[in-house]
């Protein structure tokens, strides 16, 4: 029975990979989506100009990494900095108000920093337009 539960745990492991990945990804660019253009309810707190540091780059590195880890496209290096900027907003952000994540409102912070981490350490998983376009592309016959 339990190799029976282990083979079909393997089947699924890509697109359940690719299912996380797409809805970590598209939470991760509604977040830049409303900071940048004020949609879904809007930034939360004040919303950056355009350019100002960190702000208004945080919300652009959301939006297109988010976009591109949502697509399958560039994963890895699109997840990385995902992840760091998330590194970057918890400890430059919320650190400073209390050690835990509960206690400084960084959960999301947290939560999209190490979710982005295994992302771009695992692959995207199935699912992934990079994965598709890989194998259309007929490969090149050198001489």
């Amino acid at each position: 029975m339990f190799e029976e539960l282990s083979r079909l745990a393997d089947r699924a492991r890509p697109t359940v990979l690719g299912l996380a990945r797409i809805v970590v990804s598209l939470l991760f660019a509604c977040h830049g989506a409303a900071t940048l253009f004020g949609v879904l309810g809007g930034p939360h707190g004040k919303a950056p100009q355009v350019g100002e540091w960190p702000g208004w780059w945080a919300a652009l590195i959301q939006l297109a990494g988010g976009i591109m880890v949502l697509a399958g496209v560039a994963v890895r290096p699109a997840a990385l900095l995902c992840s760091g900027s998330m590194a970057y907003a918890y400890f430059s952000v919320h650190q400073e108000h209390a050690l835990w994540p509960i206690q400084n409102g960084g959960e999301s912070a947290a939560m999209f920093c190490w979710a982005f981490l295994l992302i771009a350490v695992v692959g995207p998983g199935g699912l992934a337009l990079g994965s598709l376009l890989r194998r259309r592309v007929p490969a090149v016959a050198t001489a």
